[in-house]
């Protein structure tokens, strides 16, 4: 088998569920698919240094979680651009209807911070072992779990009903 037979066998069983969360992550289709597509090919490059047979959804979860890392520190480096009054709207691309559904818990979900979001994520959409994403995100495994528990409870109160005066 050869290589690119080889990642794509280990890699294409994990896209949806990539897009997913890069969706959730970055809140806006494009940036979802840009950030996938720099995942791959990542993973692509790095495929000497996997070994077959381990756990390939973590390894491609930690390379996309650290692409992301790696995209927000580029953004807050860049200057912000202003959009002009009388542009009109994008039309959202085909994909976007992939993700729709669950709008009110995708907005509630987008309030969390996204060091919580992501840990959350990670846990509780994708599955994976506190242990997994300690590894991901390069810290403890309790720091992992408080993550979790606060953003469950950021996104509990962003889903509370509001009361109106």
């Amino acid at each position: 088998m050869n290589r690119e037979e080889r990642f794509l066998e280990e890699a294409r069983p994990h896209f949806r569920a990539m897009y997913g969360t890069a969706l959730r992550l970055t809140r806006n289709p494009a940036d979802a698919e840009d950030l996938v597509q720099e995942t791959l090919l990542r993973a692509f490059r790095g495929l000497d240094g996997y070994t077959p047979g381990t756990n390939a959804r973590a390894w491609l979860f930690t390379i996309l979680h650290r692409a992301r890392l790696d995209a927000v520190r580029r953004d807050a480096r860049r200057p912000v651009a202003v959009e002009l009054e009388e542009a009109d709207a994008p039309v959202p691309p085909p994909q976007d209807l992939l993700a729709r559904g669950h709008e009110e818990v995708e907005a509630a979900l987008g309030r969390v911070p996204e060091v919580y979001r992501a840990a959350l994520l990670l846990r509780d959409v994708e599955e994976l072992s506190y242990e997994e994403i300690a590894r991901m995100l390069d810290v403890p495994a309790g720091t992992v779990m408080s993550r979790i528990h606060r953003g469950r409870r950021l996104l509990r109160a962003a889903l509370a009903p509001r009361e109106t005066p």
